[in-house]
């Protein structure tokens, strides 16, 4: 699945499951929330924390809703994030083509 397809399947099962988007605001509320649950796993099994008793190593269900609420405010904002994407790289690969090679705390 493209990114294109994405945004367009979670437009789709908005209008037709969710019946509209929650507010911009709403929604970045959202994002946060699930940026903080999926912080709490890898806080968990890749950090000093343990996992509760009870509690799922669910990382890729966390990133998953992370992705999907990203989706919704990029579809209700207007923003083609394919197109985003290839502008961040640009971006990036102009910006640091050697500026990460010559940092000597990463080797």
């Amino acid at each position: 699945m493209t990114i294109d397809e994405a945004q367009k399947l979670v437009d789709e099962w908005i209008t037709t499951y969710g019946v509209r988007y929650f507010s911009p605001l709403t929604n970045m509320a959202c994002l946060t929330e699930e940026v903080g649950e999926l912080a709490r796993v890898m806080a968990r099994k890749y950090g000093d924390q343990s996992f509760k008793e009870g509690e799922k190593e669910n990382l890729s269900e966390e990133m998953a809703d992370v992705f999907w609420v990203l989706l919704c405010i990029a579809n209700q904002t207007g923003v083609n994030l394919t197109e985003a994407l290839q502008q961040s790289i640009e971006k990036k690969t102009k910006r640091d083509a050697e500026r990460h090679h010559n940092n000597e705390k990463l080797k």
